[in-house]
């Protein structure tokens, strides 16, 4: 039984994150939208709407993964993505593309999620030596 709620507890927190996720996404293509349709805007929607709706299906894919390095592997993508994200935020903030009040909050969730993830890959690592 210890087992079960184990996997149990493993699978909430992992839908949790997964759901965290797509909600993140959401948001990155709400603000996408909201971005003004300059060259600059248009050049930074594309990129931030690339980077910050992909660790979505990648987590999905770790979870799924065939074999722990592909884990490893997929969960570094979900970083690696969420990072990207992180400067195009970061971008977006300083160049006043958006008022800071309407970014503050993504900017918070995704310093959160790049904790978790960077946090999660580096245990995974850790785990396959």
């Amino acid at each position: 039984m210890g087992s079960e709620v184990m996997a149990g507890n493993t699978q909430s927190r992992g839908d949790e994150l997964e759901e965290r996720l797509i909600n993140f996404a959401v948001r990155v293509i709400k603000l996408t939208a909201s971005l003004p349709k300059t060259p600059a805007g248009k050049h930074i929607a594309g990129q931030i709407l690339r980077s910050g709706t992909s660790p979505a299906p990648n987590y999905g894919e770790a979870r799924g993964a065939e074999s722990h390095a592909d884990f490893v592997h997929k969960l570094g993508i979900v970083l690696k993505e969420l990072n990207e994200t992180s400067i195009w935020l970061r971008v977006i903030e300083r160049s006043e593309l958006l008022k800071a009040e309407l970014i503050k909050d993504l900017i918070e969730e995704n310093k959160e999620l790049c904790r978790i993830f960077t946090s999660s890959h580096r245990t995974a690592r850790a785990n396959k030596k």
